[in-house]
């Protein structure tokens, strides 16, 4: 008789059952695999741990006993594993001390090794993290770094770039780094700054990323942490100040401020550093002949561009509100408002900052301008008027000036071209356009500034003027 467990037993090979359906022959086996079988698993090998059934090791760590299993913390950790299962003396120990380390962090660990679930906060990063590397829990490692990579700000980046490089996270110090010089200009005022070792402000302020206007911004910036503690700190002048690129300052800032400095002045290696940026700045023939690690420009590695959004008129008045388009992430976000309404204003971007010229408030007609710095999300007021109000006006950046084209100032169009020196924070005005223009489209070319159609406040225009700052005049271009 045949085997009934086998295809084809029961009823006789190829037997049929009246009014039966035709069916596939049944599979020779059936593979399983049990997803709740791993997780009821640590489930239960946590409640013998809990009722400590079973447990083969004690772990004294500071003034708690941690019950576990061996076999357990020996599949987790490669510490443990090679605790347990080499010739240590721990190998043989029902109790085993840990010395060196957080005893709720170990707990938090022990738990994970059960449980696969942990939670890294605020208050237990910095004793989980160490911890974590002790024992060789490369994920929780990396856990505790994304943790804090999220934390990074102006005020800390510096503290979490000194604990990633004291537990040798890698990624986390080259991230943390990054922060640091691209937010330099607000790092540089954070207490953090100030108490940094000398060689670790040597490392941020010698890189080329090191994301700076002007090279004053990094000379201020070393100052300001030098007569934080003079007296122990003046001995590294020299030291510090040959990783700031004198010969890239402007010559009034090398001579009016640094060589008159008085702990410069009184340190003969610092006054080596100064001659050498005069030599540069008054010897452009020799400069092919003086390159170095001193005259190379800084080349901050640049996020991506962003697009804002200014003022403008919504439900019957001018607005104040601004926003910013970022397109990696594909979203629009409130940033500070302006202090003032401002609709058929005109925006530009100089030396990485937005101006909001003139516009109307819903009332009257501005002359004012506002500048906004992303970096610290505000606007300021310090700039001067232009020396007409008007709205509807074009605005550009040429040569490192800003340009204010027409616009309108309730009476008239204007064909008034006025140009701000942010050097000297001052409006002049310029040759005139041979058209008064409102709604103007501004653009640079070539060396040229170009004021594109428009209106005269009564027809649209279709010519185009163009400017040419060597000769100082407009001219017209194109007529169709």
């Amino acid at each position: 008789m045949g085997d009934p467990l086998l295809p084809g037993a029961i009823g006789g090979a190829g037997a049929t059952t009246g009014g039966a359906v035709d069916r596939p022959p049944s599979p020779a086996r059936l593979s399983h695999t049990s997803e709740k079988h791993p997780k009821v698993t640590l489930s239960e090998l946590n409640m013998l741990r809990r009722h400590r059934e079973l447990c083969d090791v004690v772990l004294n760590v500071g003034g708690r006993k941690i019950f576990a299993h061996r076999v357990i913390l020996s599949a987790c950790s490669p510490y443990f594993r090679a605790m347990f299962t080499g010739e240590l003396e721990e190998s043989r120990q029902t109790e085993v001390t840990i010395r060196d380390i957080d005893e709720n962090a170990m707990e938090l660990l022990i738990d994970f090794c059960y449980t696969a679930h942990i939670i890294v906060e605020e208050s237990n990063v910095q004793t989980l993290l160490p911890a974590a590397c002790l024992l060789q829990l490369v994920e929780i490692q990396d856990i505790c770094c994304e943790f804090l990579k999220r934390q990074l700000d102006p005020t800390n980046c510096l503290g979490i770039r000194a604990f990633a490089d004291t537990h040798s996270c890698r990624e986390l110090l080259r991230i943390a780094d990054k922060f640091t010089q691209h937010n330099f200009q607000e790092v540089m005022e954070s207490e953090e700054f100030l108490l940094l070792p000398v060689g670790q402000l040597v490392d941020i302020i010698c890189s080329d990323e090191l994301n700076v206007r002007s090279e004053e911004q990094v000379f201020n910036a070393v100052m300001s942490w030098l007569k934080y503690n003079v007296a122990d700190r003046r001995q590294h002048l020299a030291q510090v100040l040959q990783h700031v690129r004198l010969p890239l300052l402007s010559p009034k800032f090398l001579v009016g401020t640094v060589g008159s400095d008085l702990l410069v002045r009184s340190d003969e290696a610092c006054r080596d550093l100064v001659d050498e940026a005069k030599n540069y700045l008054l010897l452009p023939q020799e400069r092919p002949l003086m390159q170095g690690p001193r005259t190379r420009p800084r080349k901050p590695t640049r996020r991506g561009e962003v697009l804002f959004a200014v003022g403008g008129w919504c439900s019957g008045d001018a607005i104040a509100s601004v926003e910013r388009f970022d397109p990696q992430t594909n979203d629009w976000k409130m940033v500070a408002p302006m202090s003032k309404r401002r609709c058929g204003v005109g925006v530009a971007v100089l030396n990485d900052l937005l101006y909001a010229v003139g516009g109307h408030d819903g009332q009257s007609y501005l002359n004012s301008i506002e500048r906004y710095d992303p970096q610290t999300n505000q606007w300021s007021c310090d700039v001067a008027p232009t020396t007409s109000c008007r709205t509807s006006v074009g605005v550009a950046v040429l040569d490192g000036f800003l340009y204010a084209v027409g616009g309108q100032d309730g009476v008239q169009c204007l064909n008034h071209v006025e140009r701000y020196d942010p050097k000297e924070n001052k409006w002049s005005k310029v040759a005139p356009m041979t058209t008064r223009r409102l709604g103007v489209a501004v653009a640079v070319l070539g060396g040229y500034l170009y004021a594109i159609g428009g209106s005269d406040g009564q027809c649209p225009l279709n010519t185009v003027e163009r400017y040419d700052p060597r000769q100082v005049k407009l001219c017209i271009i194109s007529t169709k």
